[in-house]
């Protein structure tokens, strides 16, 4: 079974991504393929080169992030270029992570993709489990921990899908508002419905 893990910025995904780790399950984590994808002497990073210019790698020839990120945050055709870029490269090296962990003997995959539904790839996964809390939690969270102002959190998590809208495509929903041992108690629940554990 794959098991899509999905939620948006500051709802505890990485929290429960690290719980399903604790039981051993494989984690293929979109985050992490979409640096591996960008490393120095990829096609992927020579493309955006390509693309964007030299001025976008730091001195040791790695992606300067924050420099690109400033280049497409306001502009929309640069994001849709760069996004066409990098998009199909973590699609693929995800499809051989998940496709390695099966034939290794993997009952259960874990994709941990944080744009699960604003990419359509729910057709990569056989489950969706979507990671929720309430929009004041949300906002506090994401304040607290990337030291943002109210605005400027409130304008990250409007840049992404509703959690109510993920929460209608989910197959089973755990919502994150409380402890650490409720949020446990609920993923295990879902852990033994679906038969992984």
């Amino acid at each position: 079974m794959i098991i899509g893990l999905t939620g948006s910025i500051a709802s505890g995904k990485s929290t429960v991504s690290n719980m399903l780790r604790d039981y051993g399950l494989p984690i293929v984590d979109a985050d992490v393929v979409a640096r591996v994808v960008v490393e120095p002497g990829t096609e992927t990073l020579k493309e955006i080169v390509k693309a964007f210019g030299e001025e976008i790698l730091t001195e040791t020839g790695e992606l300067d992030r924050p420099k690109l990120g400033s280049i497409i945050f306001n502009d929309e055709e640069k994001r849709k270029l760069l996004n066409s870029i990098i998009h199909p490269a973590i699609r693929k090296e995800m499809l051989r992570q998940r496709d390695v962990h099966i034939a290794n003997g993997a009952e259960t995959v874990i994709m941990d993709i944080p744009l699960l539904f604003e990419s359509k790839l729910q057709h990569f996964v056989d489950k969706i489990l979507v990671v929720t809390v309430s929009e004041e939690v949300q906002l506090e969270r994401l304040m607290e921990r990337n030291n943002l102002s109210e605005e400027e959190a409130k304008a990250r998590i409007q840049s992404q899908l509703p959690l109510s809208v993920k929460e209608e495509g989910a197959d089973a929903v755990i919502n994150n508002n409380g402890t650490i041992e409720e949020t446990k108690r609920q993923l295990e629940n879902i852990l033994r419905n679906w038969h992984v554990i």
